[in-house]
């Protein structure tokens, strides 16, 4: 399963996105906790602003933190963001390994799709539908 998204650029942004999603999963950081700002996290991980940066961007997209202009990464209210961390922590590891086994991308989309039991997983039926 290799699709080119992951490069030596990338290594460092998904670090820092490992670690504060491991911080969150364990309770080290907790929901309107502000992470440090790019300058001072790239210093204490001997990176470079940019990898933080773009570590911030990854948790952002997951809907971990939001970046606000002035106020830096905060990490969201959200119910449910340790939850969250944690999943996005599981399916990053489960994409790893089955990475190191070998199927395609549609060999282990269609595994995901059929869940544990090997049946198409349904889906749930609309809100008030």
């Amino acid at each position: 399963m290799s699709d080119g998204l992951v490069n030596r650029r990338a290594g460092e942004g998904e670090q820092v996105a490992a670690c504060v999603r491991r911080a969150l999963a364990d309770g080290t950081a907790t929901p309107g906790d502000r992470l440090p700002p790019a300058r001072r996290g790239a210093g204490s991980l001997g990176g470079n602003v940019h990898g933080v940066l773009r570590g911030y961007r990854r948790l952002r997209d997951e809907g971990l933190i939001e970046l606000r202009r002035g106020r830096g990464a905060v990490i969201t209210t959200t119910s449910g963001v340790a939850d969250r961390a944690r999943l996005t922590e599981a399916v990053h590891g489960l994409v790893t390994r089955a990475r190191g086994i070998g199927p395609t991308d549609r060999e282990f989309l269609t595994l995901v799709h059929r869940g544990p039991g090997g049946a198409p997983a349904t889906t749930p039926p609309a809100p008030g539908g």
